[in-house]
């Protein structure tokens, strides 16, 4: 990394609140969900947020750095966090309030055996700071049970260690990669330290390893004019979907880091609306290949209309599960149609 570079992760960290206080040995939250995979199929899913090291990659929209740890993840703790949430799961619902870029829609509780475990751990799952050999091999011992699992890994971490983790796992790995936004200027704005060559390089291999790749998509990235957010969304989704993409969750951009706000003052961030994340959704539906949902975690911090804002959430929970479009809600307080 340049000096530029460090420049600008000092900056963006300096403006951010202190962390919340994590437990290294604790998940910070567990859910089961209902979650539609390509060709229609529902799944049970089981998504475990795990306490771990803070991602190396300060991008200017995240928030997932408030519940990680300062250091290194400590070898056997993400282990033992698993272990804890599979022992007291037995179909009860969550202790603790789980924090992530998904939505959490269809929440179920059921004492069998989920399809599938969704394994989040706020950073990147292929880097050895953040999830240690041991814990790889532990975590590939606990995940037996489960039909698929999923991790998240930003596109430059993807290689030997992934490939590793497939084969120790009996079931079908799938990894979540933040591409966020093909909009040139904006891309180059969120010191993700990622462009689209190398993602393309990191789908092709998981595509030649027969692993599966799911993608999160931003709504409202820095960079990317009012006018024009639903359209660069959109066009972001289609990149992914043909490369591959089995699943697009389109993410909202939520502030509260700092940066967004010093780019809002500045004229570079606009927060996203509900309407445009209903327009984005709506209109990637098109996109049959893959399964296209819209994240709707923290959904009431979006601007809308009071009077029909309920409706036109439950509109979306629907059409995640369903995949098949539903027309827009109608509402005479703010002439919505």
């Amino acid at each position: 990394m340049d000096s530029s570079g460090l420049t600008l992760d000092r900056r963006i960290r300096s403006l951010r609140r202190p962390k919340a206080r994590v437990d290294a040995y604790a998940a910070h939250g567990s859910l089961l969900e209902e979650e539609r995979r390509p060709g229609g199929k529902i799944e049970r899913a089981l998504t475990v947020f795990l306490t771990g090291a803070e991602c190396p990659f300060t991008c200017s929209f995240c928030d997932l750095w408030q519940w990680t740890l300062d250091g290194p993840t400590p070898s056997g703790a993400l282990t033992r966090q698993l272990e804890s949430v599979l022992e007291a799961r037995n179909g009860q619902a969550p202790d603790r309030e789980p924090r992530d870029r998904e939505a959490r829609d269809g929440v179920t509780r059921d004492d069998r055996t989920p399809d599938r475990l969704k394994l989040y751990n706020a950073s990147n799952f292929f880097d050895q700071r953040a999830v240690p050999a041991e814990d790889l091999l532990g975590i590939a011992k606990l995940a037996a049970p489960f039909d698929a699992i999923t991790v998240e890994s930003h596109a430059n971490t993807i290689g030997a260690k992934t490939l590793e983790f497939a084969r120790r796992i009996p079931g079908r790995l799938e990894v979540a990669v933040g591409l966020e936004t093909i909009h040139p200027a904006a891309a180059a704005q969120l010191n993700k330290r990622l462009d689209l060559a190398r993602f393309d390089s990191a789908a092709r291999f998981l595509s030649d390893n027969d692993i599966d790749l799911r993608v999160f998509v931003l709504l409202g990235a820095p960079y990317v004019p009012v006018d024009e957010t639903v359209a660069w969304t959109v066009r972001t989704v289609e990149y992914a979907v043909k490369r591959g993409a089995s699943v697009v969750s389109i993410i909202p951009v939520r502030g509260g880091n700092g940066e967004l706000e010093r780019l809002q003052a500045l004229g570079h961030f606009t927060p996203p609306t509900l309407s445009q994340l209903e327009e984005s959704l709506d209109h990637s539906l098109q996109f049959t290949s893959a399964v296209l949902t819209a994240d709707l975690w923290d959904v009431d911090r979006l601007p809308a209309c009071e009077h029909c804002r309920a409706k036109r959430v439950e509109r979306l929970r629907r059409v995640n599960v369903s995949g098949r479009a539903e027309s827009r809600v109608a509402c005479d307080a703010c002439g919505a149609e």
